[in-house]
């Protein structure tokens, strides 16, 4: 396993386990699904959710925005952004 996919992958971990007081907004939270997305799948694929799956049609944008980035660059900004929200937080 890569370096970078072993640090993405501690990162996930850390956030998916991260306790506390931060109370992301909806914008960072689909920001980092779409990175998620991208670096673990690449690409978005499938059907684009229909009008009353509000939810679902923006996480699918939010995807969709992404399509042509490298999985590896995906999970470099998802560390980035992470590695930058936690120093804020210190």
């Amino acid at each position: 396993m890569s370096e970078l996919k072993e640090k993405f992958e501690a990162t996930v971990k850390m956030i998916q386990t991260a306790e506390g007081d931060f109370k992301p907004s909806n914008e960072l939270k689909l920001e980092m699904y779409a990175l998620f997305k991208q670096a673990t799948e690449g690409d978005v694929n499938g059907k684009k959710p229909g009008l009353t799956d509000f939810i679902g049609r923006m996480k699918y944008s939010a995807w969709e925005n992404l399509k042509g980035t490298s999985k590896d660059k995906a999970m470099q900004t998802y560390i980035d952004k992470v590695e930058t929200i936690m120093k804020k937080l210190s």
